[in-house]
């Protein structure tokens, strides 16, 4: 994970992109909040060490959050009899 891209843009953050925060991968959900005080939030991906979302203001975000190229979320859907399996990866 050498090729780390600081965002340098709040607007180029998408749900479909994988970022790092302080060494663990998350993917972006949403923000709300007005226009002066924004705030986005961040869940982390299966099988990291943090479980909790995170919260982060726009300067936060431009300082701290890192894509991580090469890594997009990608749906598949296994149907079954009895159910209906998504995976992420």
């Amino acid at each position: 994970m050498n090729d780390l891209h600081l965002i340098s843009c709040i607007t180029l953050l998408t749900q479909s992109k994988t970022y790092q925060i302080d060494g663990t991968l998350y993917r972006y959900l949403y923000s709300e909040g007005s226009i002066k005080h924004t705030q986005y939030f961040f869940r982390p991906l299966p099988a990291q060490r943090k479980t909790a979302d995170l919260k982060l203001n726009r300067d936060k975000v431009l300082r701290k959050v890192y894509e991580v190229p090469g890594l997009y979320r990608q749906h598949h859907a296994t149907a079954s009899e009895t159910a209906i399996q998504q995976s992420l990866f």
